[in-house]
């Protein structure tokens, strides 16, 4: 226990201190997400566990309709609970965003999915890779579900409400 005799720290007590603050420092570090960066080939066998429906959003920090669209993958998720389905928001940032901006945006906005950061810069190599029927624009949402057997992508502002019934639907038909 620490007294204070006349406004005098203890020794002992400015250990205690300096040990609760370090713990308080380290525990908030630890809740910050670690955001993996990713190649193409590499979201592809990702996304390759066929017991698992994987929803990918790919987004930037830059792009207004993506960052309004973040939410719905919360809504998702929660609507989903208990059912194998993983979301993954996949950031398209410049490289000079990469770690920095993107770790800030996903700490701040509490960004609750996995996030991983694709560090191709050529669409045209990266994007065949995941899906042909992509022209490139975000937010877009690829849809990947037993092996590459079901797939679906959505390019521009999608919702819980329309994503919700292919991935039931899917999960239905095991």
């Amino acid at each position: 226990m620490c007294h204070y005799d006349n406004f005098t720290i203890t020794k002992n007590c400015m250990k205690h201190i300096i040990y609760i603050i370090t713990l308080l420092v380290f525990s908030f570090a630890a809740k910050a997400q670690t955001i993996p960066a990713y190649t193409a080939d590499k979201l592809a066998e990702r996304v390759s566990n066929p017991d698992t429906f994987y929803v990918v959003n790919f987004w930037a920090t830059w792009c207004g309709p993506c960052i309004k669209e973040l939410p719905e993958f919360e809504k998702l998720r929660t609507s989903l609970t208990g059912k194998p389905v993983k979301i993954l928001l996949v950031s398209l940032d410049f490289k000079n965003a990469y770690p920095k901006k993107v770790t800030a945006f996903v700490n701040k906005k509490k960004l609750q999915h996995e996030v991983i950061w694709l560090n191709e810069t050529n669409a045209n190599t990266f994007i065949p890779k995941i899906d042909n029927r992509w022209q490139g624009s975000i937010p877009a949402t690829w849809m990947v579900y037993k092996r590459m057997e079901y797939t679906n992508l959505f390019e521009g502002t999608i919702s819980a409400e329309q994503i919700r019934p292919l991935i039931e639907k899917q999960l239905s038909l095991q």
